[in-house]
């Protein structure tokens, strides 16, 4: 993939002052764009992306502070550095109102100039990097809400506006699919903490000896391959929410130690002498059955009631399918930009019938390759429905009996490019939409020159 470089570009009248600029901060990862006039400045911003913008007071058609609000009007983010060769506090204050990021009086060490610069392009590393946050925030706050008809899920929403009012763990139990970390957000962001941090561990995807160290951290040298110290899972969700997925996966020997760390709220890194105070909402889940493996004594009953002072057990969807029609008005809503696509009542009923097995996650799947796979306004997702479809078969569902039959090469050549085309092109999210592996998808993609 082709890296995007950095640009900046110097707006000055003095040539030998650009070229030595242009020869100090240009490298593999910096381009360097030179402007005699504001004039020239002004439409190369036009042209192109502008990170850093290092602006003299006096050019020969206008003057610095002058052009600053039209090189933001480009590019908010840009970084303008002003440049002066007749300091004043009020040419500073003056050059800050009109949003300059800092101020450099000539002369000065090229030196300063170029950690400016550097500082420069921090600030807007972080800038980035806070509204990236704050998207996320954002949008798992408006994701978090339940998409559920009336009855079950009545109950539920009380019980999760119970939870979100205390700091007591909660337990959530449920099948596979059935929106246990959907009901763990909106807990998190309905209590007092929206803006602090969510996380989530999943107990069953670490490596049995190393899932201690990722939990409660480790120092350096604590065991073989410890070669730095690191924070634990506990540590980094500090004064937010952490949600142990698949709980009953934990080894029955850490089960004590979490015991004890949500008791005293503390926690000892491997290899430590020193106990930790944390501040951390524990949201546990589990699909399997805890009450039979407590008698199986793979887990620990201790740690099942203090888990479970809060306890969440959301259905199956096949327990509660007249949400079906709202989810997949919320899923079609969500994933397609053509307002005008809905399913059939006969379609509707289909998706009724059907039973569901892996649950929500799987509605939305089936939602998503159909509307990759439709033609014009028709949406049969209940062509994808396992009933309907040999195991492991990801081709496209059988044509229509009005349209006409492309061979199976063909068919799915198609449907690789429409997943392409709706994801721009990332290969991710095209593999899980179409159900096939990363390896498999590059691998067609490859065969039909695609």
């Amino acid at each position: 993939m082709m890296k995007v470089k950095r640009r900046i570009l110097i707006i000055d009248d003095n040539d030998i002052f650009c070229e030595s600029v242009h020869d100090l901060l240009t490298d593999e990862k910096t381009d360097v764009l030179m402007a005699n006039t504001g004039k020239d400045g002004l439409k190369l911003c036009k042209e192109t992306k502008i990170d850093v913008v290092i602006l003299d007071q006096k050019l020969p058609d206008t003057e610095g502070i002058a052009l600053c609000p039209a090189i933001l009007k480009q590019n908010e983010q840009t970084k303008i550095i002003f440049v002066t060769a007749y300091p004043s506090f009020n040419n500073a204050i003056e050059a800050i109102k009109v949003g300059a990021h800092d101020y450099l009086s000539k002369p000065f060490e090229m030196a300063e100039l170029e950690l400016t610069v550097k500082q420069a392009f921090r600030t807007q590393e972080l800038e980035k990097t806070e509204q990236i946050q704050d998207y996320q925030n954002t949008k798992d706050t408006v994701e978090h809400e339940l998409i559920a008809g009336h009855g079950i899920f009545d109950e539920i929403n009380r019980t999760i506006d119970l939870a979100a009012g205390t700091d007591a763990p909660v337990l959530i139990t449920g099948e596979t699919g059935t929106g246990k970390n959907v009901v763990a957000r909106a807990i998190h962001y309905k209590s007092d903490l929206p803006t602090k941090l969510f996380l989530t561990a999943n107990c069953a995807a670490f490596p049995e000896n190393l899932i201690e160290a990722e939990l409660f951290g480790s120092e350096k040298g604590a065991f073989t391959g410890a070669s730095s110290t690191r924070k634990g899972i506990f540590e980094l969700a500090e004064g937010g929410t952490l949600m142990l997925d698949e709980i009953g996966s934990m080894p029955i020997h850490l089960q004590s130690k979490l015991l004890g760390v949500l008791e005293e709220k503390k926690i000892r890194r491997i290899g430590s002498e020193t106990v930790k105070p944390i501040s951390v909402r524990i949201i546990a889940a589990a699909n399997n059955d805890l009450e039979e493996a407590i008698k199986e004594k793979t887990f620990r009953n201790d740690l099942y009631y203090r888990l479970s002072v809060i306890r969440i057990h959301i259905p199956p969807l096949r327990e509660r399918k007249n949400d079906i029609p709202k989810l997949c008005e919320y899923f079609i809503g969500k994933m397609s930009r053509d307002a005008s696509i809905r399913l059939s009542d006969p379609e509707l009923g289909k998706l009724m019938e059907y039973e569901w097995p892996g649950n929500v996650r799987e509605l939305k799947n089936v939602i998503e390759r159909s509307l990759i796979i439709q033609r014009g306004q028709t949406l049969r997702p209940s062509l994808l429905l396992k009933n309907n479809m040999t195991p492991y078969s990801h081709s496209a569902p059988a044509a229509l009996d009005d349209e006409e039959i492309l061979p199976l090469e063909m068919t799915e050549k198609n449907c690789i490019s429409r997943a392409l085309k709706k994801f721009n092109g990332n290969y991710s999210q095209s593999a899980k939409a179409l159900g096939i592996s990363l390896s498999t998808l590059k691998r067609k993609v490859k065969s039909y020159n695609l």
